[in-house]
């Protein structure tokens, strides 16, 4: 049995930390020396450990379990979310998930199984949910999967269209210290806030944005943040550059304008190095459409005067520049457009491959992207082969669960959706990420049978059928091992588990064990023995790399082994062996080199993804006709107190609360005109939903721009509504759901127009932190 030490360490997805221990129990987690700027969320770890909202018991959705006990199939999942549970034995829960697995596998094959997860519910190697929960579904034969994620699914699909691969999205990088040696102009679109960088999927050891940030303010860099927010890059030093939210792509053109009228396009660089160029010629001087993309021109759609846009492209022509493109540019209706442009305008630009010079995509959008690491690929719990072929993209999962059999077109592709009739999940909260809540509410009600793993009664949980409890990272013994930091950790148990809480693994395992398939999916190792395992193959790869790591009791004791730092001239500037031989180190795009121009886009005939990088008007955005019914843009971002909606019950993260909501930030100005004072609560809505918000005004927010953060966790009035009030302040009752594009068909959370009111009636309590009902057998 493994045996944590005296001052164990934790990893978290936003900070590794020494657990301080009294009694047998943690009372503080305290950041590691190693790390310079530690995360203060977990802060809220250890309280919601006995949070009232624990899940300490299998529960049954009490209509559902009166069903099949019946033996009838309850093809109603209105009660979803209001109605109240019943605990049962876990043999009993365990019995009846298996039973529906089996069933509906036999009825209507694995193929209408929909695996959900979501990689951020544990840093660890093992005990990571996503591998969990897949490589269970694998072992009974499959199931149906998604594609991409919520966070750049636009981005997923158009980057490898134009460079071939996934470089400067995912990996290969230009690294933060050759950007902070060697880059002069600095041009981040988006921001690169602090608040996203604090999380990182796998763990951290450092946060290291501040100390990048430092060293090419010191330098005497020139720093222009491009975004609707002003502290979207905090510190002094940086040049806040307001710009209309999801206009960013005519920014870029009207800066291409400036350097073709001006005579500053690198035309060496793109005649060796990209395809495509005189077609956006034509776009940008208004040739092929009539409409030159002028800075006059863009002044009118994004709001920044045409002087400072063209002194803008001016500088970074006679500088060395690079181009920062923030994940979260892409979350809205043609999201894949400003990731293009951006392409290409560090192409015109001629920098692309030079030291400090180029483009490149996250930084900061998590903590990691841009760190120099060791050549090293920890092993992970191996997830098995999944003999369904069908997938759905990630942000459709509520027009699948809604249109099963319709047609959706997709990258090229003319697919259909899978008609799903089971839905397990274990890690994450679709009534988090998903857009349109109450749209995704309906879609929920189509299912047979929705079955959850989780910790706490957060909204997934409420809108399951069956719930098993599940421990917290706190609770079990895992390794971690980031691929965007240069460690290797024990993530040691420090607390016994809640109730009858047990790990995905022993659920999945006893879930296994009744449908036939306990040596596929354990393999015959208990968590220790795949702890070891894993590490062992780990240390086999390292020894390959000539990197030493201990032996397994050592690592374990001692917690924490920091890899060495690589060494920087082997990190590299993204592209730059393409650069230097684009014949010899072609790109993996049909014409091998950048496209700036793609014959295969064209060849789709999307008119939403036109064949170049193009300006296409949102939907919703403060130029369109819409903005007179819903005046202002709501950008729904990342939190600065959780990661997504995770510890949202956490001290923490409510510390942050007013009123008992999450807080929205509003000008002044916008304020004022409509009577809203600090701090009060009012009534956010547009045609899709309603929320309550305690209001923060600012002059850090341009007018005409509400920002609430994602992650409250979604607590609807019980009124019966298609539309029901959601008390807390869950910015996704209120987002669309539709796709970026039809090549992408990504999350369009960023293109949202919205009202907002006094809330004038009594405030209604917020119930989100609450347990659900609970019923008992034979009672109403």
């Amino acid at each position: 049995m493994l045996q944590s030490p005296d001052r164990p360490v934790v990893v978290t997805h936003w900070g590794t930390y020494h657990a301080e221990m009294r009694d047998g129990r943690p009372v503080a987690l305290s950041p590691i020396a190693e790390d310079p700027d530690p995360s203060p969320i977990a802060d809220g770890m250890i309280d919601a450990l006995t949070a009232p909202a624990r899940i300490e018991r299998p529960a049954i959705r009490a209509s559902f379990l009166a069903a099949r006990e019946e033996g009838r199939l309850e093809t109603d999942g209105r009660g979803r979310g209001f109605e109240p549970f019943i605990e049962v034995p876990f043999d009993e829960a365990l019995d009846l998930a298996a039973g529906e697995i089996d069933r509906v596998r036999r009825e209507h094959g694995n193929g209408a199984i929909y695996g959900g997860s979501y990689g951020w519910a544990s840093a660890g190697r093992f005990h990571h949910a996503q591998s969990q929960i897949h490589r269970f579904l694998n072992s009974v034969g499959g199931y149906v999967r998604s594609i991409q994620n919520y966070s750049y699914a636009a981005a997923d699909t158009i980057v490898p269209h134009v460079v071939g691969d996934k470089r400067g999205l995912v990996s290969a990088h230009t690294s933060w210290p050759r950007i902070a040696a060697h880059t002069e102009t600095l041009i981040m679109f988006g921001g690169v806030p602090w608040k996203n960088a604090q999380v990182s999927s796998g763990g951290i050891a450092r946060h290291i944005l501040d100390e990048n940030l430092g060293a090419l303010r010191q330098r005497g860099a020139r720093l222009v943040s491009v975004s609707p927010i002003r502290d979207d890059t905090a510190g002094d030093g940086v040049e806040w550059l307001p710009i209309r939210p999801g206009t960013d792509t005519a920014l870029m053109l009207a800066m291409a304008h400036v350097l073709i009228a001006e005579d500053r396009v690198a035309t060496g660089f793109l005649d060796r190095c990209t395809v495509g160029f005189e077609t956006l010629v034509a776009y940008v001087t208004g040739t092929s459409d009539g409409v030159a993309k002028t800075p006059q021109w863009a002044e009118g759609i994004t709001g920044v005067p045409a002087a400072t846009i063209r002194d803008l492209a001016l500088a970074a022509a006679s500088s060395r520049a690079f181009l920062m493109v923030a994940w979260s540019l892409q979350r809205a209706d043609s999201g894949e457009q400003p990731y293009w442009m951006a392409i290409a305008l560090a192409a015109m630009l001629g920098q692309i491959g030079l030291a400090g010079g180029g483009f490149g995509f996250g930084y900061a959008s998590v903590n990691g992207i841009g760190n120099p690491v060791p050549k090293l690929s920890f092993p992970s719990l191996p997830q098995l082969d999944n003999p369904v072929a069908d997938y759905i993209p990630v942000a459709r999962i509520a027009d699948a669960l809604l249109h099963p059999g319709e047609p959706y077109a997709f990258n090229g592709m003319d697919r259909r959706y899978p008609d799903l009739r089971l839905v397990y999940w274990a890690g994450g909260n679709p009534f988090h990420h998903h857009q349109d809540l109450n749209r995704l509410r309906r879609a929920w009600q189509k299912p047979e049978a929705v079955i959850v793993n989780d910790s706490w009664w957060n909204p997934l949980a409420r809108h399951a059928d069956i719930v098993f409890p599940a421990t917290t990272a706190l609770e079990r013994n895992d390794l971690a091992a980031s691929s965007r930091d240069r460690f290797i950790a024990a993530s040691h148990k420090v607390a016994e588990p809640a109730g009858e809480a047990r790990d995905d693994y022993a659920i999945f395992s006893a879930l296994a064990a009744r449908l036939g398939a306990a040596d596929a999916f354990t393999e015959g190792r208990d968590v220790e023995g795949w702890l070891r395992h894993l590490y062992e193959a780990g240390r086999d790869k390292a020894a390959a790399a000539d990197i030493a790591l201990p032996d397994f009791e050592t690592f374990w004791r001692d917690g924490l082994v920091m890899l060495p730092a690589p060494d920087l001239d082997d990190q590299g500037d993204l592209l730059a062996e393409f650069r230097a031989a684009p014949e010899a180190a072609g790109l993996a795009t049909p014409s091998g080199r950048i496209e700036l121009f793609s014959e295969r886009i064209a060849g789709f005939g999307y008119d939403d993804c036109p064949g170049h990088p193009a300006w296409l008007p949102p939907r919703e955005w403060l130029g369109a006709e819409a903005a007179g019914t819903y005046p202002l843009h709501l950008i729904s971002n990342q939190p600065k107190t959780r990661l997504h909606s995770q510890y949202d019950l956490g001290s923490h993260s409510r510390a942050a609360k007013r009123h008992d909501r999450e807080v929205m930030r509003m000008h002044a100005k916008d304020a004022a005109a409509r009577g809203i004072a600090e701090g009060s609560v009012v009534r956010v809505f547009n045609g899709r939903g309603a929320c309550l918000a305690a209001v923060e005004l600012t002059d850090d927010i341009l007018p005409g721009v509400v920002q609430l953060s994602t992650g409250a966790w979604y607590d609807p009035a019980d009124d019966g509504s298609d539309r029901p009030l959601d008390r807390h302040g869950n910015p996704n009752v209120l987002t669309a759901d539709h796709g970026t594009s039809r090549l992408s068909q990504g999350p369009s959370a960023q293109s949202c127009l919205v009202e907002v009111e006094p809330y004038r009636s009594t405030l209604p309590p917020v119930c989100a932190f609450d347990p659900p009902a609970f019923a008992r057998r034979g009672r109403d």
